[in-house]
């Protein structure tokens, strides 16, 4: 057999450089329904998610937290949001809320019906829609460990993704909205590349990553155009 009958059929790319740090693979799981992944990309892994968020079994007002978002500061547990003021009147949909963070610590109250952004998490206490807040109502919102899935890396995320973890060794298609399945793909977790010809998500650039590569024994220069 000749083993380089197929090199004229290769497309050569500029990805990899030259160098002294031993190139690396890993699998990796990438989630379902990102679309076409091309070689190249930096990849982050979802760590953390938001899970069940309840009101509790004892509470007299109706009022409800329909979603919440990961901000910088996170902590994994259980966050407790409970009512300290009642709303100003009947139907006012202003009480506002004691928001302690897993750990303990106190973090800024949240005034029903307006967005809270204290720094951990991201929701919105919606308005009353039969029966008022009053003084002691309470809800949790659980933040849990992530799916573990591998994603384009994008620093204005808050779910682990935020950090490089790899960089995608081939093209993959992964789905679009709708797909359902998971597909197991090889990632370099070592190697000296051309920062010229990785891809970042969002609008992240190799500057917002250099650093966190390079921990990982990812080392990036960019001596070859691309």
């Amino acid at each position: 057999m000749d083993l380089f009958s197929n090199l004229d059929t290769m497309t050569p790319d500029n990805l990899m450089s030259s160098g002294s740090v031993p190139v690396l693979v890993k699998a990796v799981t990438l989630k379902a329904a990102q679309g076409n992944i091309a070689r190249g990309s930096v990849l982050g892994i979802v760590k953390l998610t938001v899970g069940a968020i309840a009101a509790d079994e004892g509470n007299t007002g109706d009022a409800a937290i329909a979603a919440a978002t990961l901000a910088d500061n996170v902590q994994t547990g259980t966050y407790t949001i409970g009512c300290v003021t009642a709303p100003s009147g009947a139907a006012a949909n202003d009480a506002v809320f004691a928001v302690f963070a897993p750990d303990g610590s106190r973090l800024a109250d949240s005034t029903q019906g307006v967005a809270y952004a204290g720094g951990h998490l991201i929701f919105t206490i919606g308005n009353a829609t039969a029966a008022d807040s009053v003084v002691g109502d309470l809800y949790t919102v659980t933040v849990g460990a992530g799916s573990g899935l591998a994603v384009l890396v994008d620093s204005s995320k808050h779910d682990g993704s935020q950090e490089a973890d790899c960089i995608l060794t081939d093209y993959v298609a992964t789905g679009a909205d709708g797909a359902t399945d998971n597909i197991v793909a090889e990632a370099y977790r070592t190697g000296h590349f051309n920062r010229q010809a990785l891809i970042f998500g969002g609008t992240d650039t190799a500057g917002d990553h250099e650093a966190r590569l390079r921990e990982l024994g990812i080392h990036l220069s960019d001596h070859i155009a691309y």
